[in-house]
């Protein structure tokens, strides 16, 4: 059975660590793992989508629509823009900070409201906090990812002890105990 997660957010956030720890502790659990390149405008503040896909065998990583088990958003907005992803009783977990597209930026378009509530009325399993908050906790607004694979930790059943040693592979050591730091406060918020 394969399951597919998916990353969605803004260019800069740190999608790509993201997917690098998802992708280290499949790994090392004996999945096999498929990771798709990032997609969008990484560098530019435009949207980035990330898919990871693991299981016995995975043949592609793309994710069709309807096929995601867990979307891991970075900002609202982009968590609504890909709700259509997920699968029935998937779940979202979803930072509640809201950063401003380009069309908002320039006065062609409002920023939509009340989205946490409107995703929860499509009856979406939705995990809603304030990413921005723990990582600024843990010590740096640019732990948001982290925080969030702290939150996502909790669906899956890998030790906290596989949840440190794939940090410890995958971010430099001089930032390794800010990141577990909002990993855990991620995990237990």
């Amino acid at each position: 059975m394969t399951k597919n997660i998916m990353i969605v957010g803004v260019g800069g956030q740190g999608s790509l660590l993201a997917s690098k720890l998802l992708g280290q502790i499949l790994l090392s659990a004996g999945y096999d793992v498929k990771v798709s390149e990032v997609h969008g405008m990484s560098q530019r503040g435009g949207s980035v989508v990330t898919y990871v896909r693991f299981g016995d065998k995975v043949y592609s990583p793309i994710i069709d629509k309807g096929e995601a088990d867990y979307i891991v958003s970075f900002e609202l907005l982009e968590a609504a823009r890909y709700v259509e992803y997920l699968k029935p009783q998937g779940h979202i977990v979803v930072n509640t900070q809201q950063i401003d597209p380009m069309p908002v930026i320039t006065g062609a378009a409002e920023y939509p409201e009340n989205l946490v509530e409107k995703m929860k009325a499509a009856n979406v399993q939705l995990d809603a906090f304030d990413a921005l908050a723990v990582a600024n906790e843990a010590g740096s607004s640019k732990a948001v990812n982290i925080a969030l694979l702290g939150r996502l930790s909790k669906h899956f059943e890998f030790t906290d002890e596989q949840w440190q040693a794939a940090l410890e592979k995958c971010v430099p050591p001089k930032f390794l105990e800010l990141n577990k730091k909002a990993f855990e406060l991620g995990r237990n918020q």
